[in-house]
């Protein structure tokens, strides 16, 4: 089902410029109420630099890679084939508008889990290093994708 000749393989890194109005967009899409994430001011008042990104967006810039999908065709896995599994963010240091940041990702595990019945479904895992342009990690984002069989 999925070749895990590839565990391991290093997937096309990118750069992404954390931009305000994406922030404030996202923080009311996704219900956020601590004016830290979209009001200057607000952000200022509470010790910040500029605007907090809100829990999750960085995967949003994440999704933003120039070879997105990158290893779905790698490994031969059309879009209608997979589900969204896991996900999970370990923060280091807090992300604002301004920061710069730099996506590693590499493919950490490709496994089968086989039900009683005989059925199966390959799972691919995803890990990613984020880290400012100095280098400094911001976040280790992981995230697994379920693949139904062709």
């Amino acid at each position: 089902m999925l070749d895990s000749r590839h565990i391991g393989h290093v997937l096309t890194p990118h750069r992404a410029v954390v931009e305000a109005g994406r922030l404030r967009f996202f923080a009311k899409a996704t219900g956020q109420s601590d004016p830290v994430y979209f009001d200057q001011a607000a952000a200022e008042a509470a010790g910040y630099p500029a605007l907090l990104a809100p829990p999750t967006f960085l995967f949003c810039l994440e999704l933003d890679a120039p070879q997105r999908g990158e290893a779905y065709r790698l490994l031969d896995i059309g879009f209608q084939r997979i589900l969204h599994g896991e996900q999970r963010f370990d923060y280091r240091r807090p992300v604002f508008a301004g920061d710069v940041l730099d996506y590693a990702s590499r493919i950490a595990d490709i496994y089968v889990k086989r039900s009683r019945s005989g059925g199966e479904l390959g799972f691919l895992e995803i890990e990613t290093t984020v880290s400012k342009a100095d280098g400094q990690a911001v976040a280790e984002l992981r995230r697994i994708t379920v693949v139904r069989p062709a």
